[in-house]
Parts: structure tokens; C-alpha cells; sequence
């Protein structure tokens, strides 16, 4: 284990610029919004199809932005874990409460409706 802990820390630089480096992309399932997330899940991009504006709907235009950004940090926790199982031994992923992972990459409404869960 003492090995594994040694090469995992040797590989922390290489592994935090790949994990700098995840975004993730959705699409609406129209096609109509395409929403991408840096590793944190930030937007850093929001294309929408201008054909939305021949019928305005505020309401379910927000909507599926909002839906479409979630699958956008979904694919990003997606490939941020891939990154982490990639740099990371086994036995030491599992180290811990084991809540981790169901924190990385999750969308913020998630993530506080499960930390709400675990604590009261």
C-alpha cells in the first residue's frame, strides 16, 4: 500500500491538470441548447438554437436549460471519476465514508440534498 500511496502522489500533478482540463456536453433532447461545464461544473458555454425564439416560451426554455446543464456536469463527474480511477489505486478510492465520489460532479441541488440526508 505503501507503494501505491507513493506512485499515487507522484501522479497528483499529472492527474490535477487532467482533472482541470474536464468538460462536459449535453445536448437538449430537441437539439435546440447545447450546454458545456468546465470540471467544477461551471457554464462556460450556452448555445441555443435560435428557432426557440419563433415561439417564446420562458418557462420551457429555463427548464430545459436547466435539464440540459445537469447532463452537462453528469458527463463531466463522469470523466472527472475516470480521471480519479485512472490515478488512483484501488485501496486507497476506498479509503474513507465513501462519500466522495457521490459528491464530485454532482449538480449543486444534488449535492446539498445529500449532505442534508447525511446530517439530519
Amino acid at each position: 500500500m505503501v507503494s501505491d500511496l507513493r506512485k499515487a502522489t507522484e501522479e497528483l500533478p499529472g492527474m490535477q491538470k487532467r482533472m482541470l482540463a474536464v468538460t462536459g456536453t449535453a445536448w437538449s433532447p430537441d437539439r435546440m441548447i447545447k450546454a458545456v461545464v468546465g470540471p467544477r461544473g461551471h457554464l462556460l458555454e450556452l448555445e441555443i438554437d435560435p428557432r426557440v425564439l419563433r415561439q417564446p416560451n420562458s418557462k420551457a426554455l429555463s427548464a430545459s436549460i436547466v435539464q440540459t446543464v445537469r447532463v452537462a456536469i453528469e458527463d463531466a463527474g463522469r470523466k472527472s471519476a475516470e480521471v480519479m480511477d485512472e490515478a488512483l489505486p484501488s485501496d486507497l478510492r476506498a479509503l474513507g465514508d465513501g462519500n466522495v465520489r457521490k459528491y464530485v460532479g454532482g449538480h449543486d441541488a444534488d449535492v446539498r440534498e445529500r449532505a442534508e440526508d447525511d446530517h439530519g
